[in-house]
């Protein structure tokens, strides 16, 4: 595997398995998380998607499976969704998930550690029960709800904040600026109506770079090039054009290396042609525009961070295929 893709896939894909498309039922996808967080491509895996609002079916689910993810590296990272209107209650869910399962309960002194630890204290994981919510997700409509969030949110929850790219995106995402908190966007759609334009999109990319505001993407980006896919898993699926992930991370990474500006970067996220994208043991390039290892490595640390998928086997398979990826 050529060191860029390496570099650049490393902990990019958020498992949320649970939600549409694949939209499955929580003990399935705790399954599959705990086989892919074993696979040889575990690399790539970012962060387990969960509801704060489905954190005891969560719980349910993996100890009626008799998962225990170990400490450390091993540990689940998880990242909890919530709402604005009941942000306080599910941070205090979430600081009790987290004493409970960092720490582990099979044993009285670690239950006596557990109750002890003051509120709002996020450990790292321990020895047992191996499972953290280290960041939320949450929708905005407006730069002053970013305000009441931003109010509201513990230093130590790395807070992503979805706004909406119908909208002038460039007031939301200044309002996070400074703050720590990091934007959103939602690239995708079981509806082809849905899912936002290239220039949509590169305007987001381009507000995030000027406010100096980290983003992931969601929904819509199992493929690595943008394409007509089947929107959905159904018989009879609709069809629609859906973004490729190695578009948006490239366009990530020019805009934010000041190489291209929104039209440019437009027209790399609309960029269908798999032939358009070289890459070599020093960097990846899009029609004579060049990203070395070291930029690609810097987007990924400080600018885009992640994206949704509720498939971790499309991206894989895709990337074998291109042969940027060793299979099993």
């Amino acid at each position: 595997m050529l060191h860029p893709i390496r570099v650049l896939m490393t902990e990019i894909v958020d498992y949320a398995g649970l939600f549409p498309p694949a939209k499955l039922d929580m003990r399935t996808t705790v399954e599959n998380w705990a086989r892919y967080v074993s696979s040889e491509h575990s690399w790539m895996l970012g962060r387990l998607i969960v509801p704060v609002a489905r954190l005891d079916e969560f719980e349910e689910a993996v100890d009626e499976l008799g998962i225990a993810p170990g400490p450390g590296d091993d540990a689940w990272r998880i990242s909890g969704l919530v709402a604005l209107d009941t942000l306080d209650a599910q941070i205090d869910r979430i600081f009790a998930f987290n004493r409970a399962r960092t720490l582990g309960t099979d044993t009285e002194q670690d239950s006596a550690a557990a109750e002890s630890a003051p509120d709002g204290e996020l450990s790292l994981p321990g020895s047992s029960g191996g499972m953290v919510i280290d960041a939320i997700e949450l929708k905005c409509a407006s730069a002053a709800d970013i305000d009441t969030a931003m109010r509201i949110i513990p230093e130590q929850l790395e807070p992503y904040i979805e706004i909406s790219p119908d909208a002038d995106v460039r007031g939301p995402i200044a309002a996070m600026a400074g703050t720590g908190a990091r934007a959103k966007i939602r690239t995708g759609s079981v509806v082809a109506d849905e899912i936002p334009g290239p220039g949509q999109v590169a305007s987001f990319i381009h507000a995030c770079a000027a406010a100096d505001v980290g983003f992931k993407a969601t929904a819509g980006l199992h493929h690595p090039i943008r394409a007509e896919y089947a929107l959905t898993y159904d018989d009879d699926p609709p069809r629609g054009v859906m973004f490729g992930f190695l578009n948006m991370f490239l366009a990530a990474g020019f805009v934010r290396a000041k190489i291209l500006d929104d039209i440019e970067a437009a027209r790399l996220l609309d960029e269908r042609d798999p032939e358009a994208f070289t890459f070599d043991d020093d960097g990846i390039a899009w029609r004579g525009k060049r990203l070395d290892t070291a930029a690609i490595a810097r987007v990924r640390e400080t600018f885009a961070t992640s994206f949704g998928s509720c498939s971790f086997e499309e991206p894989v398979e895709d990337l074998i295929g291109m042969k940027l990826l060793a299979g099993e």
